[in-house]
C-alpha cells in the first residue's frame, strides 16, 4: 500500500521542482515532457487524495506557522451553507499555555468592513439612506475635497473607497488598552480632522484627484460610515451591529467592543522580535469601523455563509439577494492595488477564478475570509501575529491555498504554481510595504517549500 505521508511530500516536491525548470513528470506510468511554466503541474492520479490526509496538512501548517513566527492559528472552511471543518493551532496566550480552538477570538482588522458595508446596505434596503446620494445630505458637516469642492462624495464612494480621501490621520494609529474611549469620536472629531481649517485638519487626509476618479484604501472612510450608520439608524454603531448582525446570525463570541467578550478567550497579539515572542495588551482602535471586530471562526463562518448565499444563513436573511451581487461586484476598475473593490468586500483573480473576501492587518495580527464564487468553498483564518516580510506573506498565502486544498478533496490544481503566486500577491496589501517582481517571488516559494519539506 502505498504511504501517503510520501505522496503528500511527493507533491510539495513536484511544486518546488516547477518553480526552477521545465521537467519530466510521471503521468499513467509513462514519462510526459512539458514545459510547467504557470500551467497546472498535476495530474488527476492524485485524485485519490482523502481527508485521511488531514493530520499532515495540519503538520505542514504548523511548520509554516513556525517558519512565520506565528504563535496561533484558528481556522475554518465553508462549503455552500455549511462548516465543514474547524481547528485551532498552536497558543494563543504563551504566558498562561492557552492553546488556540475554533473558539478562541480574534482581533480581525479590516474584515471589519465588510460588517461596517453590511449594516449600511441594510439601511439602504430600508430606505433609510440612498447610496448614490451626496453623503453631506446625512452629515452635520460638510465632506467635500478642497481640491474639488463642487464634486459630490457619494456614500458608494465611500464604501468603495473611492472618496479621494488618502492619508489617515495620526491618532487612527493610537493602540490604547482596552475599549479606546475618545471624547467627541466619531463627532465633531470626525469634522475637526476633515474639514479644512479645523483643528486637527492636514491637508495630507485629501488625494489630488477628484472623487470617484482613483481608487485610495482609507480607512478613515469607514469611520464616516459607521458614523453614517449611528445617524441614521438612532443607536450606536455596536448596537446597531448587534441587533440586525450578530444576534440573527447567532454570533455571540463577536463585538466591536472588548468589554463585551470574555477576555480569557481572546487571542493576545505578538510581536516577533529577535528571536522572542513579545505580548501586545488587548487593545482598542479609534477607527473600529474600519477595523476593531472581534470575533472567532465559528461566528464569522456565519456571515461567510450568509454572503455566499445571497444573504441568509440558516433561513435567517440578514440582506437581499441584489444588495449582496452588487456588494461582490467591482465598483471602479482600478490597477492601484493587486486587487479590486465591491462595497465593503475585496475582489481578486486566483489562477483566472473570482475570489471574494477581504484580509486584516493590525499589530500581532493577520486575518483572512474569502469564497470562491465558482463554487462556493470558502475559508477563514486568523493568526495573532502580523506578517512583516515576503517570507511570512508568502507562509500566510500558502496556508490559505493548502485550506482550499482541503475543502477541495486535495485536487492538485489548488496548488499550481500561478494560484499560489496569485494568491501571494492578493495578500500583499498585508505588508506596509510590498515591492517585488514575479522572480523575486517565485525565488523566495521555491526556497520556503524546500525548508518545508527538510
Amino acid at each position: 500500500m502505498v504511504n501517503r505521508k510520501y505522496v503528500v511530500l511527493g507533491v510539495f516536491l513536484i511544486i518546488l521542482f516547477s518553480y526552477s525548470i521545465g521537467g519530466a513528470i510521471i503521468k499513467n506510468g509513462k514519462e510526459k515532457n512539458e514545459n510547467l511554466g504557470n500551467e497546472q503541474i498535476f495530474s488527476d492520479n492524485y485524485k485519490f487524495f482523502s481527508r485521511t490526509n488531514d493530520g499532515l496538512i495540519d503538520k505542514l501548517i504548523e511548520r509554516l506557522m513556525k517558519m512565520a513566527h506565528m504563535s496561533a492559528l484558528s481556522a475554518a472552511i465553508v462549503i455552500d451553507d455549511e462548516v465543514v471543518w474547524t481547528k485551532g493551532f498552536g497558543l494563543y496566550d504563551r504566558e498562561n499555555d492557552k492553546e488556540a480552538s475554533d473558539e478562541t477570538i480574534y482581533l480581525v482588522a479590516s474584515i471589519s468592513k465588510t460588517f461596517t458595508a453590511t449594516a449600511i446596505m441594510q439601511l439602504y434596503e430600508k430606505g433609510l439612506l440612498d447610496i448614490d446620494e451626496d453623503v453631506n445630505k446625512y452629515l452635520p458637516f460638510s465632506l467635500r475635497n478642497p481640491n474639488y469642492p463642487k464634486e459630490p462624495i457619494t456614500i458608494r464612494m465611500l464604501l468603495a473607497h473611492q472618496s479621494s480621501l488618502a492619508e489617515d490621520p495620526p491618532a487612527f494609529y493610537s493602540y490604547i488598552p482596552g475599549d479606546l474611549e475618545v471624547e467627541g469620536y466619531p463627532y465633531p472629531w470626525l469634522e475637526q480632522y476633515l474639514v479644512p481649517g479645523e483643528i486637527h485638519y492636514k491637508p495630507q487626509v485629501w488625494s489630488d484627484y477628484k472623487p470617484g476618479e482613483k481608487m485610495y484604501y482609507a480607512n478613515v472612510g469607514y469611520s464616516v460610515l459607521g458614523y453614517l450608520v449611528e445617524i441614521v439608524s438612532g443607536k450606536s454603531f455596536e448596537e446597531y451591529c448587534r441587533e440586525n448582525i450578530f444576534e440573527p446570525l447567532g454570533m455571540k463570541n463577536s463585538s466591536f467592543r472588548l468589554s463585551n467578550l470574555d477576555a480569557r478567550k481572546v487571542a493576545v497579539p505578538y510581536i516577533y522580535y529577535r528571536g522572542e515572542y513579545w505580548p501586545l495588551l488587548h487593545y482598542g482602535i479609534l477607527d473600529y469601523p474600519a477595523g476593531g471586530l472581534r470575533t472567532n471562526v465559528i461566528d464569522l463562518s456565519r456571515f461567510l455563509i450568509a454572503h455566499m448565499n445571497g444573504g441568509v444563513y440558516d433561513g435567517v436573511r440578514i440582506l437581499n439577494e441584489d444588495s449582496v451581487d452588487e456588494m461582490h461586484t467591482v465598483q471602479y476598475p482600478s490597477n492601484t492595488y493587486n486587487f479590486q473593490y465591491g462595497l465593503g468586500f475585496q475582489i481578486w483573480k486566483i489562477g483566472g477564478e473570482k475570489y471574494i473576501g477581504h484580509t486584516g492587518g493590525l499589530y500581532g495580527v493577520a486575518t483572512k475570509m474569502v469564497y470562491r464564487q465558482s463554487d462556493k468553498t470558502g475559508i477563514i483564518f486568523f493568526t495573532n501575529k502580523e506578517v512583516r516580510n515576503l517570507r511570512e506573506i508568502i507562509a500566510f498565502s500558502l496556508i490559505e491555498r493548502l485550506l482550499f486544498w482541503k475543502a477541495s478533496g486535495f485536487k492538485a490544481e489548488e496548488l499550481n504554481q500561478e494560484k499560489i503566486r496569485d494568491t501571494v500577491l492578493a495578500n500583499a496589501h498585508l505588508l506596509r510595504e510590498f515591492d517585488f517582481d514575479e522572480s523575486r517571488i517565485d525565488n523566495e516559494i521555491k526556497s520556503l517549500l524546500s525548508a518545508l519539506l527538510l
